[in-house]
């Protein structure tokens, strides 16, 4: 009875995971249940079985999304010991996790307010964690002032969540993010002519 119950918990993680890589790839919007369980090869109960209705289904995927790469991102920033390099870490990491997803994606993730929601939650926690980072990697004496270089990497966060950056640029979201590790390492490393305040 217990091997059973790790088989089918095992058996909906596979799903969930098969789920997401689908959804990155090819968006989630125009997928119904049945269409769902064709292309994952499982029934429609094991989709039920991770949640009862196609945008719960959604926001399960997507969540499962960031929280997979939330701990791919963190296991390569806890391989870093340069405070400065795990800035340009953490940050191209959040790049690789980004790079399988297409524009589709991201065009579904602005068009589906719950899982908009779950990228602009991430968004923020990621903004707080380089403020962090920053901090960690220049001090209280530093010349540069973290509280500001966390916002406005909050700002550009944002700007390529919401396409802004995409529309403005014709950069996709994992280029974004490794130009924005190269401007912000270089920057703390740079000679600078103002204080901390």
């Amino acid at each position: 009875m217990a091997r059973d119950a790790v088989t089918r918990s095992r058996r909906r993680e596979a799903v969930l995971d098969g789920l997401v890589d689908l959804y990155l790839a090819e968006g989630f919007l125009g997928f119904g249940i049945a269409d769902l369980a064709s292309r994952l090869r499982c029934s429609k109960s094991t989709l039920y079985e991770i949640a009862p209705s196609k945008e719960q289904l959604i926001t399960a995927a997507v969540r499962a999304f960031f929280k997979r790469a939330t701990a791919r991102v963190e296991a390569e920033v806890a391989r870093e010991s340069d405070p400065v390099a795990r800035i340009g870490t953490y940050l191209d990491a959040i790049a690789r996790e980004l790079a399988p997803a297409t524009e589709e994606f991201f065009v579904n993730l602005q068009q589906f307010a719950p899982a908009r929601d779950l990228y602009s939650e991430n968004t923020a926690i990621a903004a707080r964690r380089v403020q962090g980072l920053v901090r960690e990697a220049t001090g209280p004496s530093a010349p540069v002032n973290a509280a500001f270089i966390g916002m406005v990497t909050a700002q550009v966060m944002e700007s390529i969540q919401r396409g802004e950056m995409e529309a403005m640029t014709a950069l996709d979201d994992a280029t974004a993010y490794h130009l924005l590790a190269d401007l912000i390492v270089k920057g703390i490393g740079a000679p600078t002519t103002s204080t901390s305040r």
